[in-house]
């Protein structure tokens, strides 16, 4: 089961916050009465030795002191309130759990989010309140797909409303026109199991990666995209589970754009690389 990181953040922002509240409404006066009541004990007090002052001190600090809810409260609601705004309106960290969209992103590969592209979106319930953008063809998009609709996936926007898509044998056709494809690389040398190829589409150019015989993910199918739906595709062709298997995308679903790699790390044994940040194109 995938842990659902944003209700937990804005649980954890709502009960830090509350707690201050409560504290600022009804607790922290009790203690004003306390310390009020420490002065006024020993306001007949001169306080002329160390040793009286320091019973002084100590019998106001204790008067004062917050309870330990309301320290963790005060010190974790500023830096989760920040987190909470950036994770969901500005740029949002994830990183790569599989090889469908290789060559473009690797197993590894951390990545930013931009959340505000595609519009400004509640957290958790997801509900649109400001419209920006609207996802172009090309874009790399992370979404809910409609078998997972709790789990982060991120494919390759392919399909826009009303398009007609046929895919035959690795080669894609939108609305009945051939998107171009070049030769980069077969690989591996000697004895290629796949090609690298650099596609475009309808004016975007991405690399993408195709077995030499087409699996039967590839070999042929025809889909029509609904208003307010979009068809994804993973850049690894023959081993993405997309659009073709599973259906098109709400754009209900959407999350936002991927603009960039930041870092790129296999495992906790071993060492993060800096080689491949950039844009993601």
């Amino acid at each position: 089961m995938d842990i659902n990181f944003p209700l937990i953040l804005v649980l954890l922002v709502f009960g830090s916050g509350l707690v201050w509240l409560i504290d600022s409404l009804f607790w922290a006066r009790k203690r004003q009465l306390a310390v009020s009541a420490v002065d006024q004990q020993f306001a007949a007090a001169e306080l002329d030795s160390a040793r009286e002052q320091a019973v002084y001190d100590q019998a106001k600090a204790v008067a004062s002191k917050e309870p330990v809810i309301v320290e963790y409260a005060k010190s974790f609601f500023p830096v989760l309130f920040v987190v909470l705004v950036l994770r969901s309106f500005l740029a949002e960290p994830f990183q790569i759990p599989s090889g469908s969209m290789i060559p473009t992103l690797k197993v590894g590969d951390f990545i930013l989010v931009n959340k505000f592209t595609y519009g400004i979106r509640l957290p958790v319930i997801r509900t649109k309140i400001i419209d920006i953008n609207e996802p172009e063809r090309g874009d790399v998009m992370v979404f809910f797909p409609p078998h997972k609709p709790d789990t982060y996936f991120i494919k390759r926007v392919v399909g826009m409303p009303g398009d007609k898509i046929r895919y035959i044998n690795n080669v894609l056709y939108i609305n009945g026109e051939k998107q171009p494809q070049s030769l980069v690389a077969s690989l591996p040398p000697g004895n290629p199991q796949y090609r690298l190829m650099t596609e475009n589409l309808g004016g975007v150019e991405h690399e993408m990666r195709k077995h030499v015989v087409p699996s039967p993910l590839s070999r042929q199918g025809e889909w029509e995209v609904p208003a307010g739906h979009y068809f994804m595709m993973g850049d690894n062709r023959d081993e993405s589970s997309d659009s073709r298997v599973w259906g098109v995308v709400s754009e209900d679903a959407i999350v936002g754009k991927a603009f960039a790699v930041w870092m790129h790390w296999d495992s906790l044994f071993s060492l993060p690389s800096f080689s491949n940040v950039g844009s993601i194109q």
